[in-house]
């Protein structure tokens, strides 16, 4: 469970984020949605300790994420190409990534190899530094070393952005397989709401920093939302 309470994120004087109390079960998939400025890579990035609140805490299966890193053995993450290391091809990075995990690399190779056709051939073999892929592709390769060695959590930020519509198709397909068994969290913010109703069971929306609307997925979902965001 990733537990939030009296969650605050300020800059000067201005609150970016305010969420009083929010959980998110084991084996749920998580969505996020909200305009520009509405908080959600703030959230993202205190979920995983790269800012630090102002006020309340984060705790993700009983571990709080700014007191200590062992969430970090179970969590997996993709927020943007920052996340990549430049230098390294796709298949060094990969190998990196679960060597972290205590991965060989013939497992590491196996893993990559099942995303064969979300790769479409354009990320394995191609002698190619991952700074040097199209925004898409690096995007790929993020998404999926962030699944690499069977995490608890899996937390990404866009994921459905920069990709043409059939990957967009074969990530939905991923995503939904991820979490079929319930024992994967997966957190997902978008600006495509029909993406991220189509993927996840919950969906939150924040505005100035606040849930204004937490909504359980049904066939009305995304009707709401667009009445929602129409306003």
């Amino acid at each position: 469970m990733i537990q939030t309470t009296q969650l605050s994120k300020k800059y000067g004087q201005t609150a970016v984020l305010q969420i009083d109390a929010l959980e998110i079960p084991k084996g749920q998939s998580f969505g996020l949605v909200g305009n520009n400025g509405a908080g959600k890579t703030t959230y993202f990035n205190l979920l995983l300790d790269l800012i630090r609140p102002t006020t309340g805490s984060v705790i993700n299966h009983e571990i709080q994420v700014n007191q200590s890193e062992a969430w970090k053995n179970f969590t997996g993450s993709f927020i943007d190409e920052s996340f990549l290391i430049g230098y390294l091809t796709p298949e060094e990075y990969f190998e990196f990534i679960g060597d972290l995990r205590g991965m060989n690399k013939a497992d590491v190779t196996s893993f990559v190899a099942k995303f064969e056709e979300f790769f479409n051939g354009e990320i394995i073999g191609k002698k190619k530094y991952l700074r040097d892929l199209s925004k898409g592709n690096q995007k790929k390769a993020g998404i999926i070393a962030a699944l690499i060695g069977n995490p608890k959590v899996v937390i990404l930020d866009e994921p459905f952005a920069n990709l043409d519509p059939t990957t967009q198709i074969r990530l939905k397909k991923i995503l939904k397989e991820l979490t079929e068994n319930k024992e994967i969290t997966l957190l997902v913010s978008s600006h495509d709401l029909s993406h991220v109703t189509e993927v996840c069971e919950r969906i939150v929306v924040l505005d100035k920093g606040n849930v204004v609307k937490d909504i359980e997925t049904s066939a009305a979902t995304l009707q709401e939302l667009e009445s929602y965001f129409s306003i």
